[in-house]
């Protein structure tokens, strides 16, 4: 599906670096500068502009699970969301860990990126779930509640990033090991395993990407086809509602809970992953490339994939869907506006700044200086925290948190891939 002070490092570019050097921007909407100075790298747009679309896309996902009942239409466009919005998510994820190797810094960021704020925000949903629902709900954070499965995950792929990077095939493996899960029965249902494992393909495909791939995917001649595939999904989701359980989608239970012979649950997982990339490429086709008004807001996903778990959750547990007016067909938009401006909001500058305490935690007091990071930005041996970059809001360089949610700062030479 994603931390701002991470996610404002620069992004690796969607063009191949050339050895040439700058020249002026050919558009009449350059990217506005975002770095402390003049030499500084920019942010390529179009990782912000996706992350903020897929992360508009959970948000109403989350919104039409009640109205699915309700409507055939609704559900369909449901199923067609969560075939690709996830998997989008995570792919970009993916994309922007290829620098990851396991460095003391990166390590330390990946603790306070993700693992801190998964805990912070599980402890809180479990007090919030108690006010809302059950008062005797137990604290069991090795389960995580309702979307918070995403940062165990991030946490689980990214630290295993340099054992995908060495591998030879290890989208094949990856793959192998996503089927094999959905056809187990006896995956715990600790830490959100099944998820973990199914979605696995995706993180290391974005593992496998360079930038050449995102400047292929959105050329004109799929930008064009796009349209009729994606018309072609909606026939088909409107066709396929009463016939599918929605659960394929989520990717939560195995085979046997679903009711179909093993072999037919690996097909479908594997015509799934298919689907899913081919509507991955559609929506990356129509992402725009250049700066939008909502281009800034792609730095703040994170916070907007946490914070709305709590309106969502008491929308479900207050009966809003109950009352009368959502009984009428408009109801539906009002309520996908609903969703959309509160995605947007939870993604702006002030909500960051408000709960930056929570997602981004600096925690300097809890680790030891790292000498090589001290050795590489030319910090002496006896200084203290060195200051974040002026203009970056706190950034640090390297490696970013979680993406979608996070970025990270990665070198493209020409003819190599990422360095680490």
């Amino acid at each position: 599906m994603l931390h701002a002070r991470y996610e404002r490092a620069p992004l690796p570019p969607a063009r191949p670096d050339t050895p040439t050097s700058q020249s002026p921007p050919t558009s009449a909407e350059p990217p506005a500068p975002r770095g402390g100075g003049s030499g500084a790298k920019q942010r390529d747009p179009f990782f912000d502009n996706a992350k903020y679309l897929t992360i508009l896309l959970v948000g109403l996902g989350h919104a039409w699970e009640p109205l699915r009942s309700e409507s055939r239409t609704a559900e369909a466009l449901y199923y067609v969301v969560y075939t690709f919005h996830m998997p989008a998510f995570i792919l970009i994820s993916g994309y922007l860990s290829r620098s990851f190797t396991g460095r003391p810094g990166q390590i330390k960021r990946l603790i306070t990126g993700i693992a801190v704020p998964y805990l912070i925000f599980e402890i809180t949903y479990t007090f919030f779930m108690r006010w809302a629902d059950n008062p005797d709900r137990d604290f069991s954070l090795h389960r995580p509640g309702f979307a918070l499965w995403f940062l165990v995950a991030l946490f689980i792929w990214r630290l295993t990033t340099p054992l995908w990077q060495r591998m030879r095939w290890p989208l094949p493996v990856a793959l192998a090991i996503g089927l094999a899960a959905g056809v187990t029965e006896n995956i715990s249902g600790d830490l959100n395993l099944m998820r973990v494992l199914q979605f696995l393909p995706f993180f290391v495909l974005g593992l496998q990407l360079r930038p050449v791939h995102f400047e292929q995917v959105r050329s004109r001649a799929l930008r064009i086809a796009a349209v009729p595939v994606g018309a072609a999904a909606l026939l088909f989701a409107y066709w396929a509602v009463p016939r599918m359980d929605k659960n394929w989608f989520l990717h939560t239970r195995p085979a046997s809970e679903m009711g179909v012979p093993s072999w037919v649950g690996g097909t479908m997982y594997l015509a799934l992953f298919g689907c899913a990339l081919v509507l991955t490429a559609c929506f990356f086709a129509w992402v725009p490339r250049r700066q939008r008004w909502f281009t800034a807001l792609g730095a703040g996903t994170l916070y907007a994939y946490l914070l709305h778990v709590y309106p969502i959750k008491a929308s479900r547990e207050f009966g809003w869907y109950e009352m009368a007016w959502v009984d009428h067909p408009l109801s539906r938009v009002a309520v996908t506006l609903l969703a959309a401006v509160m995605m947007t909001a939870l993604c702006t500058a002030p909500v960051q700044r408000l709960f930056r305490f929570a997602m981004e935690p600096r925690m300097d007091w809890f680790f030891r200086p790292d000498p090589e990071d001290r050795a590489r930005t030319g910090a002496p041996a006896g200084a203290g925290p060195r200051p974040a970059p002026a203009g970056r809001e706190g950034a640090p360089d390297g490696h970013g948190g979680p993406e979608g949610v996070h970025a990270v700062r990665e070198r493209d030479t020409a003819g190599r891939g990422s360095c680490g």
